[in-house]
């Protein structure tokens, strides 16, 4: 922001040649973590309203005479911004006092309070005046002030279309124009171009013949060198040293490169441990790898041999479908725990191709043994078309409601009239114990095919039906 302001003389009459005097301040925050923003925060979470007080300036005290030049240095977050926002008032100090005599004129942050959508010229008057200067001096000035910034060619139109390098030139050449006994800098000289900014120095060191008395705060040193009378280094909220320009800024370069190295050799410290400790990790994460491979390797292995053996087991028991049924289809397949088993399935007398028409009856003979003493079983008989359409399941414990009992062999029979429509089917075959459990399975067993010209219908089963006109 741009700031101006009349502050009234409290410095002694017999001081007359100092302008600003800085006795003792002191200025600390209040840095709120979690700070509560409504009442109801306030009163129901009282913790929120616990502070630290972070204490910028610890007491810095410092004269300037008129017509002086002083710079203010040091790291960032050590104090040299507010202690300036103090000068201009935008900031009390907490304790102390500062006491300024004259006209007072501040660059906080160049084009403040500049309205984009207006044009240079009018955003010229708009900035005198928060300065302080009436139109009429506004007038007097404004050839110097457009002449300066060197933006004659783009006065008139609109700032939104100014590059950053523009507007920040038209900002400098307003603040400097104004008569002021005291000129507040901060960071604001890298403005424009190398030519320009060689133009505003030349500027600042005529305001400083002309008998104005600047402070500036800068991490340019060169810049402060060049303009500054005196440097003040401040250093954690305290001044540390001050005096002749060069040798400050070469005392300030040598201890932040003290720090630079200290900092370096802590932060190599640092990377080094960093690195030794993913070093070590790298080294457990592949222990861990490797074991985490080895028992995966192992796994793998004892899987693909319970795999194998189950296969085997697999392919002898699908070789006994064969031997259990002469009309076998290629993938029969059987499961079971095998206390009762089948132990022969014919369909149709044992007929190969097994092909059947619509109204064809369908005999099945079963003949089951006992390789353990068992209580009753249940026999279920199903038929699964070829695209695995589960179409006819019977089950003799649902259909009889009773199970079948017998010593250590049994002959069983089984028909059907066929209603099935064209296509290919499979039986399977379950004998299960009374609460569901698969002594034995054949799936796939005996594939047949429906095949029988008069059949004009599609789907899975024929139906009784007849077609009435008037």
């Amino acid at each position: 922001m741009e700031n101006i302001m009349d502050v009234s003389n409290n410095i002694e009459k017999n001081d007359d040649n100092i302008v600003i005097r800085v006795n003792n301040v002191k200025k600390f925050f209040k840095v709120y973590p979690d700070k509560g923003k409504t009442l109801k925060d306030k009163i129901l979470f009282h913790k929120r309203n616990r502070y630290e007080l972070r204490e910028v300036l610890k007491g810095i005290s410092f004269d300037v005479k008129r017509g002086e030049a002083i710079g203010l240095i040091g790291k960032n977050g050590c104090g040299k911004s507010t202690t300036l926002k103090m000068l201009t008032k935008i900031l009390r100090p907490n304790e102390g006092t500062i006491e300024m005599k004259g006209r007072v004129s501040s660059l906080i942050e160049l084009g403040a309070g500049f309205h984009p959508d207006l044009t240079g010229r009018e955003n010229i008057y708009i900035n005198a005046s928060i300065f302080g200067i009436k139109a009429k001096e506004v007038d007097e000035r404004l050839d110097d002030i457009i002449r300066f910034s060197e933006l004659e060619e783009y006065i008139d139109n609109p700032v939104r279309t100014y590059s950053s390098g523009m507007y920040m030139r038209l900002a400098f050449a307003v603040a400097i124009n104004v008569d002021a006994d005291i000129l507040l800098i901060d960071e604001i000289l890298a403005v424009g171009d190398i030519n320009f900014q060689e133009k505003c120095f030349a500027k600042l060191k005529e305001i400083k013949r002309n008998g104005t008395t600047i402070v500036i705060v800068s991490h340019a040193q060169g810049q402060i060198e060049k303009i500054c009378d005196r440097v003040i280094w401040i250093d954690e909220g305290k001044i540390k040293d001050q005096g002749a320009p060069k040798l400050i800024c070469k005392e300030y370069n040598l201890v932040m490169e003290g720090k630079r190295v200290e900092r370096a050799r802590i932060e190599a410290a640092e990377e080094l441990e960093k690195l030794r400790k993913q070093v070590e990790l790298q080294i457990a994460t592949e222990i861990e790898e490797k074991k985490r491979i080895k028992k995966e390797e192992e796994e793998r292995l004892q899987k693909e041999k319970e795999e194998k053996r189950l296969a085997r087991e697999r392919k002898m028991r699908d070789l006994t479908c064969r031997e259990v049924c002469s009309q076998c289809a290629t993938n029969a397949h059987r499961d079971g725990s095998g206390e009762v088993e089948f132990s022969k399935v014919v369909v149709n007398d044992g007929i190969t191709p097994l092909i059947i028409k619509k109204g064809d009856k369908v005999n099945i003979k079963l003949e089951l043994k006992k390789n353990k003493p068992v209580d009753g079983v249940s026999i279920s008989i199903g038929i699964t078309r070829s695209d695995f359409t589960y179409c006819f399941g019977v089950s003799s414990k649902v259909t009889l409601g009773t199970y079948f009992d017998f010593d250590d062999k049994m002959e069983l029979e089984f028909s059907f009239i066929n209603k099935l429509l064209n296509g290919d089917y499979f039986l399977d075959f379950l004998v299960e114990d009374e609460k569901g459990g698969r002594y034995d399975g054949l799936y796939e067993l005996i594939g047949f095919k429906v095949d029988d010209p008069s059949i004009k219908e599609v789907g899975i089963f024929g139906m009784d039906y007849e077609w009435v006109t008037d």
